[in-house]
């Protein structure tokens, strides 16, 4: 079931590492202005008008977990990448 190309899904995982790595607690008081929602929204661009909004709606809800726990388990979301760019 592909339903984004390879470069999407690298897109994707690049972005949420991005975000993931420069997340601290605490990060929206010592950065004025900076919303965890930003980060999820550019993270899922590449997904837009290709996903329907209830996967849409699902991946954006992984990822503000992954870039908010440092500790989650990121291997599903991968996986799940791979799934729906035919890898």
């Amino acid at each position: 079931m592909t339903v984004i190309d390879r470069n999407r899904a690298e897109k994707v995982l690049y972005r949420v590492a991005i975000c993931a790595f420069t997340y601290y607690p605490g990060k929206s008081d010592r950065e004025p202005g900076y919303d965890v929602e930003e980060d999820v929204a550019w993270c899922t661009v590449p997904l837009e008008k290709r996903l329907p909004e209830p996967d849409l709606q699902m991946f954006r809800s992984v990822i503000r977990m992954l870039i908010t726990e440092p500790l989650a388990d990121r291997r599903p979301f991968i996986q799940k990448l791979a799934e729906i760019s035919g890898e």
